[in-house]
């Protein structure tokens, strides 16, 4: 099944939903990462949610989504656009803790005191940027929980991911809910008594459900419009170019030094583990670049 997410709204406009599969995007981050099955949960419910925020934003905006715990994962990061792409990484991708009833202890691996920072490029002059506590460190209940306390939105959020025994994902995906002034008592009770009922979203995932299955379990009291379906994918804002201007950023002297001790220069995108290889040459051209550069300044 090809990965996807759909937007839906109650038809007296109270409450909106949001769902999506991401089993292949999680897949594919996770193994360029290498990253072991703990780390796969934590960082495939990372991605997922990022995909949710990022479908709440208008054209050309972006969210970036920053977990930091005391755990040995460190930290977990994961970027999207409203246009449903996302890209993520963990620092630590090797972490495997020891199941906790039967699950992937991802609050383990994360730990249970730190922040989350969100920060949303809203293509205006300044950043938006709110920072809550980490919640319980599950990383659903720590968006739903940044959603109510920072934006003042009450909201809730679930997410799901599997990881097969060989250490594949074999499936991902998620849910968020949110009440939308002016708010209904009435349509928020029959949807919280909705979601209490859910079984686990990975269960939902290993059954073969799709997001406009998850949408109808979440709204089965409640009529409702699905607005949108869109597809999700990985993909990075890396290139040749960006590198390049990092590279120059070091400085002449750092480039100096570069091309002086290295025949050849690998530089790995932290995201998505490409790889860019600058030559002697490739290193002396970019320190001309930066002369000519400073003569014209000057």
């Amino acid at each position: 099944m090809q990965d996807y997410l759909i937007r839906a709204v109650t038809v007296e406009g109270h409450i909106r939903g949001l769902a999506c599969v991401s089993t292949r995007l999680v897949h594919e981050i996770c193994h360029r990462h290498g990253t072991a099955p703990t780390a796969s949960a934590a960082l495939g419910r990372a991605l997922t949610g990022g995909v949710l925020f990022g479908a709440l934003l208008k054209s050309h905006q972006r969210v970036a989504m920053k977990f930091e715990g005391n755990g040995p994962l460190k930290k977990i990061l994961a970027e999207a656009d409203s246009d449903g792409s996302v890209r993520g990484y963990v620092a630590e991708p090797r972490v495997d803790l020891e199941l906790k009833n039967g699950k992937l202890d991802v609050a383990g691996a994360l730990g249970h005191a730190g922040l989350l920072t969100v920060a949303k490029d809203l293509r205006m002059k300044e950043p938006y940027q709110g920072i809550v506590e980490l919640y319980t460190s599950e990383i659903a209940e720590d968006l739903a929980y940044y959603l109510t306390e920072s934006e003042q939105i009450p909201s809730a959020v679930g997410l799901g991911v599997f990881v097969e025994p060989d250490g594949s994902v074999s499936c991902a995906g998620g849910f968020l809910v949110q009440s939308l002034p002016p708010s209904s008592d009435e349509m928020i009770r029959k949807t919280v008594r909705q979601l209490e009922k859910l079984p686990p979203i990975t269960e939902l995932l290993r059954e073969g459900a799709h997001p406009e299955d998850l949408i109808e379990l979440i709204f089965k009291e409640v009529p409702y419009d699905v607005l949108e379906k869109r597809p999700i994918s990985p993909k990075c804002s890396c290139s040749r170019e960006r590198i390049e201007k990092a590279l120059l950023s070091l400085g002449e002297k750092e480039l100096e030094s570069l091309a002086r001790e290295h025949e050849e220069v690998d530089v790995n995108c932290e995201f998505c583990r490409e790889n860019y290889r600058f030559s002697k040459e490739d290193v002396g051209n970019l320190m001309e670049r930066l002369m000519s550069q400073e003569k014209i300044l000057h």
